[in-house]
């Protein structure tokens, strides 16, 4: 970065970012924005993605409702006019893939003449190196560098959970499937894998029931009787609103939700591993 710019950052794109002066007014996707709520950076405004509607998704407003922020409704159907109002300084996306934003299409910050940053949240990172992304880019968009005693909090909430998940885990051994319902004839069973937060559930101890063999890199596709087969002793069931809940398809299996997008911040995996260890524990 020139040395005449007061901010710089590098997406984990390889992108780099620059302004001359730190961004203040913080446009993100729903995910993004709500992780970076949780570190202290508060954005304008948030949108969301294909499968997000008009109104805000409550499994994935984090803190964001609370803290009165605007949605925008899905990225790709993003009013331009009502975008470029708010002034952003930076917009803030995720990547599956290391190279495409999510939810937005990279042109609509080329046409307002603001850098777009965009932190992986596929399976390239652990965890915990996701985590720490969304701190290094909060920290460079204002946020107190040491996290401040609200950060401490939420770094010393998420190890006392792993802790807790832990043992847990280990005393119950059960098998645990997560899944998203799309519809009352679809299922989509998740690779263990594929997910960072399920991967680290796995690295806990947590006895993770794999899909088996066949097409989709993330999900494996089929009937409800296929989870069924797989007799599972708890479902992690997706519960965003557009996913199906697994009521009616598994009556009588444990389940507890889980949100395929959770903000990547140390507070929102403290409590989504504590939800998990409650349920584990029966």
């Amino acid at each position: 970065m020139s040395g005449t710019k007061a901010w710089g950052f590098t997406d984990d794109r390889g992108a780099e970012s620059g302004a001359a002066r730190v961004p203040r007014r913080v446009v993100a996707y729903v995910r993004a924005g709500a992780a970076l709520c949780d570190l202290g950076v508060t954005p304008v405004a948030v949108y969301g993605s294909g499968h997000d509607g008009d109104v805000l998704d409550p499994a994935k407003e984090g803190g964001l409702s609370a803290a009165a922020v605007t949605y925008l409704g899905p990225g790709r159907g993003i009013d331009e006019g009502r975008l470029r109002e708010l002034r952003p300084d930076v917009l803030v996306e995720v990547t599956y893939d290391g190279k495409s934003p999510y939810a937005l299409d990279e042109a609509v910050a080329e046409r307002l003449g603001v850098p777009l940053v965009a932190l992986s949240v596929g399976n390239e990172l652990t965890l915990p190196a996701i985590l720490d992304r969304f701190g290094a880019l909060a920290v460079s968009l204002g946020a107190a560098p040491d996290g401040g005693p609200a950060a401490e909090g939420s770094a010393a909430a998420l190890r006392a959970a792993e802790d807790e998940l832990r043992e847990v885990a280990a005393r119950t051994g059960l098998g645990v499937l997560a899944l998203s319902g799309g519809g009352p004839d679809q299922v989509h069973l998740a690779r263990p894998l594929a997910w960072p937060e399920l991967a680290r559930l796995a690295e806990l101890g947590v006895r993770l029931v794999d899909p088996g063999p066949g097409p989709g890199a993330n999900w494996l596709t089929g009937d409800w009787d296929r989870a069924a087969e797989l007799r599972p002793d708890l479902v992690l069931f997706d519960s965003r609103a557009h996913a199906t809940a697994p009521d009616a398809a598994l009556p009588d299996v444990r389940r507890t939700p889980w949100n395929p997008e959770t903000p990547p911040s140390p507070a929102a995996y403290a409590r989504f591993f504590r939800t998990v260890a409650e349920a584990l524990a029966g």
